[in-house]
């Protein structure tokens, strides 16, 4: 699919995104290993999550929606039932990561892979971990989907993370549900929480001392009625639009402000940007609330260690957001955008030399000049939604139309993206 984004005189309105990715994943892996019925609503619409609900119903889990609400009733943490087939994540890394945890605990053998893009991501993260934990599983060459996962009783293990990851932490604490004992995962730096607070609210045992987290075996999980935040970093898009298009006034209503995660709004602060953040309250722990984005003279910065970690997933539009500051944006740390849905690094530079832009690139990172101009041009996604995503908002600064080839890749995370985009670009 094609996208043409004509440049915007500016960016105005109020826009309400999808249910948060990451939260929407857990909620739901949670709520089929409960007891009794969940509702979630505002369940994230990308297809990502709906991978996630797919292998649960593989597994016996009845997932069905009521209107705009979605129903899930739990099985019980012993009540999932072997799949017929493969399980399918499709293109998502969450969904293959954390559900593992809970697949190596199952009395029964389980394959699970996905598309093209997800066979090429490595999976030794979660592998070794488990493997420790006394899960047996096979992959590819001994890292790559799919992965056959042997379910065994597993022992309770104190683990070191090698590498900040919030999944990798999350297949680790679903697989101590099942554990003999107290699992204790420790983290090189923090990262996002959302799965302390989702195990906190269906009623897991955990505690969390700086970054030390324990979690207690076989608990009672419950049903609950839950809601998603509005996702932050599919909000990220529309906050570099609105920083980048002249006289733009832009709220975004009802985002997820978790504190994990709000190193991207502290990130914009300090560069400059002109962003408030209103009528902040609190779901399942999740904290939430409006964010109003005004445009702003930005000045650089840099991106690195912890920070990196923090901003992952965004560092794709902040590097075109680099480009509009004026003294630029340096990535570093960031080999892990080497093997995200594409190696960002490198799709984020050929799409900026598409554009007429300055960048250079590390093996880990990259440096993008300031003071750019956006020029006119066909860029692509190179199937990886937030490179669909990033460069459509830079086509709002552009010189004249620009079109993104492959722009169905943000239907992953956002299929309302371009009509969301749309409604506020004038």
């Amino acid at each position: 699919m094609t996208e043409r984004i004509k440049p915007a005189r500016c960016v105005r309105g109020a826009v309400q995104l999808p249910g948060d990715k990451s939260i929407s994943h857990r909620y739901a892996m949670l709520a089929a290993i409960a007891e009794g019925p969940s509702r979630i609503r505002n369940y994230s619409t990308g297809a990502d999550c709906g991978s996630t609900l797919e292998c649960l119903r593989a597994m016996g889990a009845e997932v069905r929606t009521e209107g705009e609400i979605l129903c899930i009733e739990g099985r019980g943490l012993d009540g999932l039932r072997a799949p017929a087939t493969m399980l399918d994540a499709g293109n998502s890394g969450s969904t293959i990561r954390m559900l593992s945890g809970i697949l190596a605990a199952q009395p029964f053998q389980s394959r699970i892979g996905g598309d093209e893009s997800l066979s090429r991501r490595p999976m030794g993260r979660i592998i070794r971990p488990l493997s420790e934990m006394g899960a047996e599983i096979d992959a590819r060459e001994g890292q790559y989907p799919p992965l056959e996962i042997h379910g065994r009783p597993l022992r309770a293990i104190e683990y070191r993370l090698p590498v900040a990851s919030a999944q990798v932490k999350t297949c680790i604490l679903f697989a101590g549900l099942y554990a003999d004992g107290e699992t204790v995962v420790h983290e090189p730096v923090r990262t996002r929480d959302h799965t302390e607070l989702a195990l906190r609210a269906f009623g897991a045992g955990l505690t969390v001392d700086g970054l030390t987290i324990r979690i207690q075996p076989r608990p009672r999980l419950r049903g609950r009625e839950l809601r998603v935040p509005g996702d932050l970093s599919s909000a990220a898009f529309f906050i570099v639009a609105a920083l980048i298009v002249p006289e733009s006034e832009l709220v975004i209503e009802g985002v997820g402000l978790n504190p994990t995660r709000s190193a991207l709004l502290d990130f914009l602060v300090s560069l400059g940007a002109g962003i408030r953040v209103l009528n902040v309250s609190e779901t399942a722990g999740e904290r939430v609330g409006d964010i109003e984005i005004r445009t702003s003279r930005l000045k650089g910065g840099i991106i690195e260690g912890a920070l990196t970690a923090a901003l992952i997933d965004e560092i794709p539009v902040l590097a075109v957001l680099g480009a509009a500051t004026e003294e630029g944006l340096v990535v570093r740390d960031a080999a892990e955008l080497r093997i995200k849905e594409t190696d960002r690094i490198a799709t984020v530079e050929e799409n900026f030399r598409r554009m007429g832009l300055a960048i250079e690139t590390a093996p880990d990172g990259l440096r993008v000049p300031g003071g750019q101009k956006f020029r006119a041009a066909e860029v692509d996604s190179f199937g990886d939604h937030r490179i669909a995503m990033a460069f459509s908002v830079a086509g709002l600064a552009a010189d004249g139309e620009t079109v993104v080839h492959g722009a169905e890749a943000a239907s992953v995370s956002f299929p309302e993206f371009y009509s969301s985009l749309r409604a506020i670009a004038e």
